[in-house]
């Protein structure tokens, strides 16, 4: 039996969509007044010089770790794809280490905190985990309807005459005369 994967009801989606949108809105605009309120806290404190010098080493701390960690990522991918393994997990990892380096570039302590966060492997994997389980709650299968010629167990084995590319075969000693 065919399954093929496919979103809930439009319905639903449409009120999902509109609830996402609206989260959307909201910290885009409600994050960086936060960021900048606690940029002026810490200015207050110890002054605006240390307070963009510690700005701009996390930006530049943050870019470095997240290509070092991108670098990890890809190798593994790599790895995966020579073994015939389909490289899934990291490729989510890569998301989210893209995620935390356009994070930790932009401005701010929050979105530092988060994109740091991000770049430790047993935190990425637990966000990974959940990012799954979210999305397999969002999707249902469904069937796709028609018959599969193997549906009714009437697939028959037949001898075949094939041979390994690897192995020789007596034609490939004719050559050799």
């Amino acid at each position: 039996m065919r399954k093929r994967v496919s979103p809930k009801s439009s319905c639903d989606s449409l009120f999902e969509d509109a609830a996402l949108l609206f989260y959307l809105i909201l910290a885009f605009t409600l994050i960086p007044v936060i960021e900048v309120m606690i940029l002026v806290k810490i200015a207050d404190r110890i002054d605006w010089g240390p307070t963009i010098g510690i700005v701009l080493l996390t930006g530049v701390l943050g870019a470095w770790l997240a290509r070092r960690e991108g670098f990890k990522v890809i190798r593994k991918i790599s790895n995966d794809m020579a073994a015939g393994i389909p490289p899934t997990s990291a490729l989510v990892d890569g998301l989210l280490i893209l995620v935390a380096g356009v994070v930790l570039v932009t401005p701010g302590v929050l979105t530092d905190l988060c994109g740091f966060c991000l770049l430790v492997p047993p935190v990425r994997r637990w966000v990974r985990r959940r990012l799954t389980e979210a999305f397999k709650k969002r999707m249902v299968m469904i069937h796709s309807g028609g018959s599969h010629p193997f549906d009714d167990d009437s697939f028959i084995d037949v001898p075949g005459t094939g041979h390994d590319a690897n192995e020789p075969t007596d034609d490939d000693h004719r050559l050799d005369r």
